[in-house]
């Protein structure tokens, strides 16, 4: 099937045609660099990173923009707190969101532009929608007419004569509408400026991102995408002022990820349930945020809980133990059809079947919950098939299984973020990051199993139970086999 995608502006979904054959623009918007990120931040990050490895995985040429805000009024009032120039805060916290964004392992863009060193677009930008009639000059400040746009609301849907009846009474008398938006603003005293045919100012948010898409990708693009929040007013926005610039379409398709809720409530600062990407990472291996994040289709709210962070990090284990599995036990080459059991090619057919199920379900507007099912399904059949080779030494893995089954999960895995750690490396840094919430570190577990295996040598079952119950105190979980005594921590 051809790929599909659900564009927000006509709330279906339509096959996905590029606007030039194999190659795709696409832009995100990114942040506001005056705080950490947070774990909302992190899902749209995340989602459009998912994406647009999977266009590259199928073939195309992509060129992904995503831009730092970094002039805002809250960059300059956290600046004004703090006592220092607005550009030491953004400095910082784009230097942070860098960090976070390579510890989740999403990739670096194409093109990751800054608003403050693209002025010049923006105020010719400006300049071309007041020449136009789109846009007035009102001492210093600029604002866009949105009733000069009729094609305004096409997006969200929203109808400018029922936003202007719930319009609230406007502070500013000096604007034509309610509705009308600042393209550039007067900057005040003490604030950053740029110099412009309007006088010293700094740009609007909105023109931002209409400046830089455009300026990296053409007057049209291909996906211009963000979070459900955006949608109205600011990619609203972004559409009238570039379609009234160029008099072109602007981005043909539009793609919103929904939001993340904590423990069912909508993340919130007033609610004191926000959560920073690092905050998380000190309790969750990144690939578990990821597949956490990747468990529900990125247009659902997605509930950010203990519970589905469990979930995510159990779902983790048995792919990464499968594939040290995989592996590590013994294999050998078997005739196929009938050199091989009714099990063993059931498994095999399956494993040979997830590329066209992952691509199916991928290709049904990036459907990665469909998709990581596929992959949840397969890991129970091959654990089945595993489970015997260890139980029956007579039973050997057929090298087929092993060597494409490691291919399927190796392609999921990088369009996904996924699997990108050796197995026994995984499970290395589980233990210790496991290590460092549970209070007791790595060389500690080990030298108490040392020491209950001697003791139990010894027939010390009293000191071999105190050890077991120590560490059980602990969150440590022994599990003993001929082969000696692994260890976990205990799920939360």
């Amino acid at each position: 099937m051809a790929l599909k995608i659900y564009n927000t502006m006509t709330r279906k979904k339509e096959v996905f045609v590029p606007l030039c054959e194999g190659k795709v623009g696409m832009y995100a918007c990114g942040v506001t660099v005056y705080d950490f990120s947070h774990i909302g931040h992190a899902r749209a990050m995340v989602v459009f990173d998912v994406i647009q490895r999977y266009l590259k995985s199928i073939g195309y040429d992509v060129t992904f923009v995503r831009n730092y805000t970094d002039i805002d009024d809250k960059i300059i009032n956290r600046a004004n707190e703090q006592g220092v120039a607005f550009n030491e805060i953004s400095e910082r916290f784009i230097k942070e969101f860098d960090d976070d964004m390579r510890a989740l392992g999403v990739e670096m863009p194409t093109h990751t532009p800054r608003a403050t060193h693209h002025i010049p677009e923006m105020i010719t930008m400006v300049q071309a929608l007041i020449e136009k009639g789109k846009a007035y000059e009102v001492d210093g400040d600029v604002y866009f007419s949105v009733a000069s746009f009729s094609g305004y609301g096409k997006l969200s849907g929203k109808n400018p004569d029922d936003l202007l009846s719930g319009a609230r009474v406007d502070v500013d008398e000096r604007k034509r509408s309610p509705l009308d938006f600042a393209l550039w603003k007067k900057s005040k005293e003490g604030e950053p400026y740029w110099d412009c045919p309007w006088g010293r100012g700094r740009p609007g948010w909105h023109i931002e991102c209409s400046a830089m898409s455009q300026k990296y990708l053409g007057e049209t693009f291909d996906i211009h995408g963000g979070g459900m929040d955006l949608v109205f007013p600011h990619h609203e926005n972004e559409i009238a002022q570039a379609e009234c610039t160029t008099g072109k379409p602007f981005a043909r398709y539009w793609m919103h990820n929904g939001f993340v809720n904590i423990n069912h409530e909508k993340m919130s600062k007033s609610l004191k349930n926000f959560l920073t990407i690092r905050d998380v990472l000190q309790n969750y291996h990144p690939e578990v945020v990821r597949l956490f994040l990747l468990s529900n289709h990125y247009r659902s709210p997605v509930d950010f809980s203990d519970q589905n962070l469990t979930e995510a990090k159990i779902g983790l284990e048995r792919f990464y133990a499968l594939l040290l599995d995989l592996r590590t036990i013994k294999k050998a080459a078997k005739a196929e059809g009938g050199g091989l059991e009714a099990a063993e090619q059931a498994a095999l057919d399956e494993v040979r079947g997830l590329p066209g199920k992952f691509t199916e379900a991928m290709d049904d507007d990036f459907n990665t919950a469909a998709a990581l099912g596929h992959l949840y399904s397969l890991t129970r059949t091959l654990n089945g098939i595993v489970d015997r080779c260890k139980k029956d030494a007579g039973f050997t893995l057929d090298e087929a299984i092993a060597r494409d089954a490691q291919k399927v999960f190796a392609h999921a895995g990088k369009v996904f973020g996924l699997l990108e750690n050796p197995p026994a490396a995984y499970f290395e840094n589980l233990k210790n990051m496991g290590s460092a919430s549970h209070g007791i570190s790595k060389q500690e577990i080990e030298g108490l199993i040392a020491e209950r295996l001697l003791a139990r040598k010894e027939k010390n079952w009293a000191r071999s139970d105190e050890i077991r119950n120590s560490l059980a105190e602990k969150g440590v979980i022994l599990k003993d086999s001929p082969q000696g005594t692994e260890w976990s921590f205990k799920q939360n």
